[in-house]
């Protein structure tokens, strides 16, 4: 309170100190734009922190305030021997004041519509952060993980090195024939002791054959001699490769990161509601976080659904037309090593880092998107927590890769149905697709607001597996044709004014039908449950176009080999990408402005820098335990 008392009498001098004047200058104030969104007041962060006197130095505080429909905080800059609790404190007895006049005024009535204000909460910035045991745990995790690729790249290097210095080899005379040619001279009783010796160690060496081999196995793996070989590469010579899905999966990756880069930079827009009202007409925001938006994500739930059944179905004709627990058992280790290193080094690297980082302003809402690695880093090693509540899970955004898994694991049991009985396959399925289709016709629509949706709805497997299951079936379709379906000009022009007109159909109700409706209605209820099928139907068509030759100039654009790096990197970019726009907005210290050419040339910034680091995780970390041997 004496360092406070300071301050404020220091402040209300005629000529006040300059650190006096730096720190007021650092309080937020109101600016314009207010009924468009613009309700924050973080002030100035960084002119804050650079105060230093005798007895404190400046210390950056936020005071979250309601008055009216605006829920905003204001950057107040407070003596550092003040603790979070004693500043609330001051706050609510409004001790704060320059000349009568309060630093931190309510916003004018006649912008909120209310002249009731609240104070919430109060929280301080540290000026420097103490990273805790779990963030040094991490880091030193991730450390080992990066270290054991690079150390297997010295070691190749140095053996490619060494090889390319040997002089070729040439046969060495043995003892016994040195002795019979009498060329005593160059045998010594040494050279006897050590051939003895030779013959004597043979059995040992079966002993460390097993160690050798595996030291190679390693090195053949981790290497970057080898993980870099065909990462960005434009080859598709592989045998049985549909080309349009690299085009497919790669466009549905920058869907979805043209919208987390609105819809994670939400918590830092000044004019967030001149934006909502620009979402409802504004047809460029299909690629924000408005329309079909979402669909890009069972977009990448068919592909998943079809190639589980693609690769099932060859290992069980691999093995004999057999479908062992054996086989099953290696199905689902493959997807493991698969997805589960990658996922977990970036989990371990965002609990490195976050614990690390001191970021401004924003950082605090910013990081509550996935932060809650500390408490419930369990359910993403069990691939669980989409099950969770939105507020429960870490990396958020990481839901979908257990609901791919739990999608994932329901395929043997189709595949087993199907080999079995006909019946009791088409029972399951019909079964299966009445379950999605039910489940969101009945939940979206009676869902109060969008985390009402989110956590009843949008990320379980119960309202998301009938995207996978079409893609199952067409897997298995595809499987199993013999000869080309589309024999026909009629049915070409057909199918392709059927499909392209069902897409354009999904993405365009999205609109008015939007996913949190304001009242319920029966039209809403038949869109919910039956537009993802619909979606990931019309797209199997396009790919079923493509591969007997009819696809055209889509087929041109989805076979593109550029594609193929980026669909490669494709995982990678998934994981990485909402961690590097989080902290791009964890580093603002001002908020930003909505406008159409800001958040584009931040998507290609956001793009350009995610493909860079998605390159370096996917050689260091994902295809070292792919191809790894385990057997």
């Amino acid at each position: 309170m004496n360092d406070t008392d300071v301050f404020l009498q220091e402040l209300n001098q005629d000529k006040p100190k300059d650190f006096a004047v730096v720190m007021y200058d650092s309080f937020g104030k109101m600016g314009s734009g207010v009924v468009g969104g613009n309700v924050n007041q973080p002030g100035s962060l960084h002119e804050c922190l650079s105060v230093q006197t005798a007895s404190f130095s400046g210390q950056y505080c936020q005071v979250f305030i309601s008055q009216g429909r605006a829920v905003h905080f204001v950057g107040i800059c407070v003596p550092d021997s003040c603790s979070k609790t004693q500043v609330h404190k001051m706050v609510l007895r409004g001790k704060l004041k320059f000349h009568n006049t309060p630093l931190i005024p309510p916003l004018p009535p006649l912008l909120v519509n209310n002249s009731l204000r609240r104070v919430l909460w109060t929280t301080c910035l540290p000026r420097t952060v103490t990273p805790d045991a779990s963030g040094i745990a991490c880091l030193v995790l991730c450390c080992v993980i990066v270290a054991l690729p690079l150390a297997a790249t010295l070691v190749t290097a140095v053996k490619i090195w060494r090889r390319s210095r040997q002089v070729p080899p040439t046969e060495e005379p043995s003892a016994l024939s040195m002795v019979q040619n009498g060329d005593l001279n160059s045998f010594s009783y040494s050279d006897m002791n050590a051939h003895r010796l030779k013959e004597n160690d043979q059995g040992n060496k079966s002993q460390h054959r097993f160690l050798s081999r595996c030291l190679q196995q390693f090195l053949q793996a981790f290497s970057l001699q080898t993980t870099t070989k065909g990462v960005l590469s434009t080859s598709t010579s592989v045998k049985g490769t549909y080309l349009s899905l690299n085009g497919i999966r790669a466009l549905s990756m920058l869907w979805i990161i043209s919208g987390h880069n609105v819809q994670l930079t939400t918590v830092s827009i000044d004019n967030i509601n001149s934006l909502q009202a620009s979402l409802e007409t504004n047809p460029l925001h299909i690629f924000t976080i408005q329309g079909g938006i979402y669909l890009a994500v069972d977009a990448f739930l068919l592909l998943g659904g079809l190639l589980s059944a693609k690769s099932l179905l060859s290992s069980i004709q691999r093995n004999g037309d057999t479908m062992s627990p054996r086989l099953v058992a290696d199905y689902f280790f493959k997807r493991l090593r698969r997805v589960q290193p990658l996922h977990m080094f970036a989990m371990l690297l965002f609990i490195a880092v976050t614990s690390f980082f001191n970021g401004g302003p924003y950082w605090e809402k910013a990081k509550a998107s996935g932060l809650e690695c500390h408490q419930y880093w369990w359910t993403n090693v069990l691939l669980i927590n989409n099950l969770f509540a939105k507020d429960l899970r870490c990396l958020s955004w990481t839901w979908y890769l257990s609901l791919d898994f739990q999608c994932f694991a329901i395929t043997p049991l189709l595949i087993l149905a199907h080999r079995k009985n006909k019946v009791v396959f088409a029972i399951l399925v019909v079964a299966l697709l009445l379950m999605t289709i039910l489940t969101n016709s009945i939940l979206a629509p009676f869902s109060r607001n969008w985390d009402d949706y989110i956590n009843l709805s949008y990320m379980k497997p119960y309202s998301r597996y009938g995207s996978f299951l079409v893609g199952v079936l067409f897997g298995m379709f595809l499987k199993e044709k013999k000869e080309k379906i589309l024999k026909k000009k009629w049915q070409v022009a057909l199918g392709w004014i059927a499909s392209l007109s069902l897409l354009a159909l999904v993405v365009g109700l999205s609109y008015p039908l939007k996913y949190v409706p304001g009242h319920i209605s029966v039209l809403h209820a038949i869109y919910q449950g039956l537009h993802r099928i619909i979606w990931t139907t019309a797209i199997t068509w396009v790919i079923l176009a493509c591969e007997e030759g009819y696809g055209g100039y889509i087929m041109s654009l989805l076979s593109l080999k550029f594609w193929v790096p980026f669909s490669n990197l494709s995982y990678a970019c998934y994981l990485i990408h909402p961690f590097i726009i989080l902290m791009y907005i964890g580093l603002q210290e001002t908020p930003t402005h909505y406008v159409h050419i800001n958040f584009m040339y931040s998507f290609l910034g956001h793009t350009a820098l995610t493909i860079v680091l998605s390159y370096v995780m996917t050689v260091l970390v994902e295809r070292p335990f792919i191809l790894l041997k385990w057997k």
